[in-house]
């Protein structure tokens, strides 16, 4: 799936705030893996059922090792920025229920999880599945905020929703997140949530 620009419709500043009630009902503590997004290239988008997270690559085939960032030396990619990661009530609702306009947010994972500082405290590890030994990611501390390209997919008002005073912290626009420890993961995995507390 190539890129799509200039989308519509978009939702109303009116829509995106009546929608908070729903995405303050996420699951707390076990969400669900609702979407797997792979970016091969640049604009390009492949919705996968399975995919196996590295703890180098991150998720495998996606073009995260080929992306600079301005926060690390030389433009390298951040190892803290493996995944990003997107709340799908929030991803589906922006997108009209359109999965494959869903995958042009730009995440590669989509949960129905409660995404927010409160609730996912940096540090915090999500496992996929079951067993002690299934694949497990970390929320970061770097920021996710967005492009000019979420601008064009969905509309101004719905960066600044997500960006703003009711958005921000509950990371409407999604967080970051790394790989701690691989394997496959399913569309349709159990996500639990692990906190610092709870790992200390």
């Amino acid at each position: 799936m190539s890129d799509l620009a200039a989308l519509s419709p978009i939702r109303t500043p009116e829509e995106l705030q009546g929608f908070i009630p729903t995405v303050d009902g996420s699951p707390k503590d076990a969400g669900v893996l609702t979407l797997i997004v792979r970016r091969p290239k640049v604009n390009e988008r492949e919705i996968l059922d399975a995919a196996e997270l590295d703890l180098v690559a991150g998720l495998v085939g996606d073009n995260w090792t080929d992306r600079p960032s301005s926060r690390m030396p030389g433009k390298a990619p951040h190892p803290d920025m493996q995944l990003n990661v997107m709340n799908s009530r929030m991803s589906a609702f922006l997108a009209f229920g359109d999965v494959d306009r869903q995958a042009l947010a730009g995440d590669q994972l989509h949960l129905d999880l409660d995404l927010s500082h409160a609730n996912l405290p940096v540090g915090t590890v999500l496992v996929f599945g079951e067993g002690e030994n299934a694949p497990a990611i970390e929320v970061t501390e770097q920021p996710h905020t967005g492009c000019k390209k979420f601008v064009a997919r969905f509309g101004a008002e719905a960066m600044r929703f997500v960006n703003g005073e009711f958005g921000r912290p509950r990371r409407l626009r999604g967080l970051n997140a790394k790989v701690v420890r691989p394997g496959t993961i399913q569309a349709g995995d159990r996500v639990r949530v692990v906190r610092p507390a709870e790992t200390s």
